[in-house]
């Protein structure tokens, strides 16, 4: 096999359809019931080999510190567990916006985890190529959405629970198209999740709030989404928390209001904020809502997902 110099590889996106946050448990993570649903839009990652051996450089933009570089911890992990050491230049086109609740960091770390194993597997540099237990254990340790992203190329969509490691691939719903909106800020993800068990303490509900899809089961869950889009069950736990706290709860319900508005079937936001979505089953009313949406907010995208990409 000749050595690969270069390699591009796509990071997609995610929205959160459902989610559901359990209590916090023992080892700190809080459990999750969630469908993920990979989307046709995302971050575009190009690996090419250097030397010396050793050497690491990455470049983006926006520059991200390289201690919160979840790329540079992707590939220092890599390297200790497969012993590659080959100088690598990664750069990354960035489209995905940070702190949205769209995986964008979680995303790139699993498509770098995926490109580096390719790499080693063509490399004459010491070192070799993990399998699926060893990098999925790599994209665990790196955080609770990475192991989603991993599999993004067999089932774009999927059951997701434990703290993110249990991953149920499920059928993506068709014949949608999905307006992404960005509301101009970002939802930093520790933040929200004590500002939800506040709130819960404060209802009086201890760790685990009320909610209609709270007893609805897994599989009513799952089969909802073969369903219209207006007959969804889904909810996102992290939305009433957000609706009731000062300096973002205008904005989101202003966001949300006008994607019900434009035709959304289904509005709701993702993961822990701060993008919201709107679900469309009409291809020029999808188009139409980006034109108005994009009146008031800076960053309005249209997708589809992954699966139904082509």
């Amino acid at each position: 096999m000749g050595k690969m110099r270069k390699l591009t590889v796509q990071a997609p996106a995610k929205i959160n359809l459902h989610l559901q946050v359990n209590s916090l448990r023992s080892d700190g993570f809080h459990g999750v019931r969630s469908i993920f649903l990979a989307l046709s839009f995302g971050d575009t990652l190009h690996f090419e080999t250097i030397d010396p051996a050793g050497r690491l450089e990455i470049r983006m933009n926006p520059a991200i510190p390289i201690e919160k570089n979840i790329i540079f911890r992707a590939v220092l992990l890599f390297r200790e567990a497969a012993g590659f050491d080959q100088g690598l230049r990664i750069r990354v086109d960035k489209r995905i916006p940070m702190g949205a609740g769209l995986g964008g960091g979680s995303s790139d770390a699993a498509a770098a985890l995926l490109a580096l194993n390719t790499l080693a597997a063509s490399s004459a540099s010491p070192g070799h190529s993990l399998d699926r237990g060893e990098l999925a254990a790599l994209a665990a340790a790196l955080g609770s959405d990475v192991p989603f992203f991993l599999n993004v190329n067999e089932s774009s969509a999927a059951w997701v629970s434990g703290r993110g490691e249990k991953i149920t691939p499920v059928a993506a719903p068709e014949n949608v198209w999905i307006v992404l909106a960005y509301p101009g800020f970002s939802s930093e993800t520790a933040r929200a999740f004590r500002l939800l068990d506040e709130f819960r303490l404060k209802a009086g509900a201890s760790s685990e709030p009320g909610g209609r899809a709270r007893s609805v089961a897994k599989k009513v869950l799952i089969g909802a989404l073969e369903r219209e889009p207006r007959t969804w069950p889904f909810e996102n736990d992290f939305l009433p928390v957000f609706l009731r706290t000062n300096g973002v709860k205008t904005a989101y319900r202003k966001l949300l209001e006008k994607l019900r508005e434009e035709g959304a079937e289904f509005a709701s936001l993702s993961g822990a904020g701060s993008a919201c979505f709107g679900i469309f089953s009409d291809r020029k009313s999808a188009f139409r809502a980006q034109k108005n949406l994009l009146k008031d907010w800076e960053f309005v995208n249209i997708s589809l997902p992954l699966a139904n990409e082509s």
